[in-house]
């Protein structure tokens, strides 16, 4: 049989691609997942997710026999720097976003996600030296107008939106350039911010002010939020290690769609016009954008996965 030598790269976009819509489908079902859990403040589901993912990732990589590549990345602490920067920005997006949910803010949650997409591809411009077509200068163009238009009429930045794409954009582009497979990150990742979740969770016990134990419901809750955060991530860092970053983008798409709905038929947040017209400009960038990967998709196929180290 004649070996092609572009298959192995195919290969791996396609085994990328389907990681990352298995990712994505799944965050865009988390608001329904967080908006169970009743009178637990935000900080504290943060604290539970860290250290049951740990967990859980102890005994898949156990189960995998995967604990060489991990010793050998913790026995090199210059190699930890990227992967501590992933640890501290996804936290900061775990919390942020558990916050939105509770707070009923799950519209500019998903305003901030379909931010990300062309968060990725300034990023990939300035950091990546990926060249950015004229129609996806004009998206991040049409993006910078909505965040304008929505603090001249409403007085204020939607931050949560700001906060939520930067972080997620920038989680993203440090994750690429980890050395790492995609386990052995994750867990690293973990690893690093068990410590302190460990230390606060510690604290807000002595403290009288823990709902773990309250009852039955909100403990399995909060041990399942571990379970929910890893496997999704598990999946959205093997896409990275397969994918450039304008992949990643497009099929973000997805999350946000889900959210955005979820906000408005099952928890039933106003949407403004101003919110609308911010929305517009957005999936307007992004529909260009689309049509610019789109055009450009067979020299993407043929590009080699990033190789792991």
């Amino acid at each position: 049989m004649t070996h092609h030598p572009t298959s192995a790269p195919q290969h791996e976009t396609g085994k990328g691609v389907a990681f990352g819509l298995a990712a994505y489908m799944a965050w865009g079902c988390f608001p329904l997942f967080f908006a169970l859990f009743q009178g637990v403040p935000a900080f504290e589901i943060l604290l539970h997710r860290v250290i049951w993912s740990c967990l859980f990732l102890v005994g898949l990589v156990t189960l995998l026999g995967r604990w060489a590549p991990i010793r050998r990345a913790i026995a090199e602490p210059r190699r930890l720097g990227r992967v501590l920067g992933c640890a501290l920005l996804i936290a900061l997006n775990w919390g942020l976003y558990i916050y939105s949910v509770e707070t009923r803010h799950v519209l500019q949650a998903s305003l901030g996600y379909f931010m990300t997409p062309l968060v990725n591809v300034g990023l990939g411009m300035l950091v990546l030296r990926e060249r950015m077509a004229r129609l996806q200068g004009v998206a991040v163009g049409l993006a910078g107008l909505a965040i304008a238009i929505q603090l001249v009429m409403l007085g204020e930045l939607p931050w949560i939106s700001l906060a939520l794409a930067f972080s997620f954009g920038t989680y993203g582009l440090l994750r690429k350039q980890v050395p790492l497979d995609g386990l052995s990150g994750l867990f690293v990742e973990t690893l690093l911010l068990l410590p302190l979740a460990l230390m606060a969770l510690g604290w807000l016990t002595q403290a009288e002010l823990s709902h773990f134990l309250d009852d039955g419901r909100t403990t399995g809750l909060l041990v399942a939020s571990g379970v929910i955060t890893a496997l999704p991530l598990l999946a959205f860092a093997g896409a990275a290690r397969r994918l450039r970053l304008a992949t990643l983008g497009f099929l973000m798409y997805l999350n946000p769609t889900i959210q955005f709905f979820i906000a408005l038929l099952v928890f039933h947040e106003p949407l403004a016009p101003v919110q609308l017209t911010t929305f517009v400009l957005i999936w307007t960038g992004l529909a260009l954008y689309s049509w610019s990967a789109w055009q450009s998709r067979p020299r993407e196929a043929s590009t080699p996965a990033p190789s792991s180290r």
